[in-house]
């Protein structure tokens, strides 16, 4: 995708007006009715029995705690932190898994399934799948070496989903700044969490449909002609040629530590070579003007990127579905509805 131009005054007025529009109208990431200590009493080994599921998914493959947070990100950008990612397809409901951004995208499942049966033999019918999904990611990003932070617990299954919601709320690979942005600000997130939470990506992979638009595209624009660079792109190219049947082709988002959480990911973008267009508009956009700052911050002080990590990542496990609170359930299988 090519670098926006600063020529059309229009287009900046149109962002302003959907920043108004936005800000009138977006989600809050409040602060719901969950407390720390929400299982204490009805569910004490909820946290170990997460912690110990995790243990087993990510030894058998690191790249499992990176599927997890995406789980989580892709269900609480929809209807709020409900556990709605989790549902299948039913006659009489309609789920969110086949929507756009999330087919052929999300994986990791059958963990989920994993740990909410072990809960449900120790403490059947108290522990909801969202909260199982929250506790998951947070637990999958220490495992690969990322920061810790508190999960505070008390969330309901929705008993709906959002499959249109899911086409439009979702950021997506190829998606401008601007327009990413908008969606952040309308989950009450600011920007500095969209720059870290983006940094979810130093796990986990891309597959090649959403970055073969990038590397045909700008990419040896804004990693200029670096010979490390060029070889970094043939190898992308080998992987994802621009025609035939290689879109389901991956490829790690952070070349250099892919299994590690660090901040690695905002070095590569730093030199112009992130594999997808929504991370290098982060630096190479025209209107990056706040958010190149704070790649470069992340990129040099690691323990910046994780403090800011964990507070955001507690904020968006905040972002609640207050009909959830009301007409929600726990699940006893995530995959449907209670009957």
């Amino acid at each position: 995708m090519a670098l926006i131009s600063l020529h059309s005054k229009p287009l900046l007025l149109q962002f302003m007006l959907l920043i108004f529009f936005v800000l009138g109208n977006r989600l809050h990431a409040s602060d719901p009715p969950l407390t720390l200590d929400y299982y204490a009493s009805t569910c004490p080994t909820v946290l170990e029995n997460v912690k110990k599921e995790m243990e087993c998914a990510v030894l058998a493959d690191p790249r499992n705690a990176a599927l997890i947070v995406r789980l989580h990100f892709h269900d609480c950008f929809v209807q709020g932190c409900d556990g709605s990612i989790l549902l299948d397809d039913t006659i009489t409901l309609q789920g969110e898994k086949k929507a756009s951004p999330n087919r052929n995208s999300l994986k990791g499942f059958g963990i989920i399934d994993r740990i909410k049966n072990k809960l449900e033999s120790e403490c059947p019918g108290i522990v909801s799948c969202a909260d199982i999904l929250t506790i998951a990611a947070r637990d999958a990003v220490i495992l690969v070496g990322g920061p810790y932070w508190d999960v505070p617990l008390g969330r309901k299954d929705s008993v709906t989903a959002g499959y249109a919601l899911s086409n439009t709320n979702i950021p997506t690979a190829d998606e401008g700044l601007l327009s990413i942005i908008s969606k952040f600000l309308y989950q009450g997130l600011s920007v500095t969490d969209m720059v870290a939470l983006a940094g979810a990506h130093t796990i986990g992979v891309a597959r090649c449909a959403s970055f073969r638009a990038r590397i045909y595209g700008d990419l040896k624009a804004t990693s200029g002609h670096d010979p490390i660079s060029d070889s970094t792109l043939s190898k992308l190219k080998s992987i994802c040629p621009p025609i035939g049947g290689s879109d389901n082709n991956i490829s790690a988002m952070d070349y250099v530590t892919p299994n590690l959480f660090d901040n690695s990911f905002y070095h590569i973008l730093l030199k112009g070579e992130g594999l997808l267009n929504s991370d290098q508009d982060m630096y190479s956009s025209v209107f990056a003007m706040g958010t190149k700052e704070l790649v470069k911050k992340y990129a040099e002080d690691a323990i910046a990127f994780f403090q800011q990590f964990s507070d955001s990542m507690t904020k968006m496990g905040n972002i609640t579905n207050s009909d959830s609170f009301i007409t929600g359930e726990v699940r006893r299988n995530c995959r449907f509805v209670n009957t």
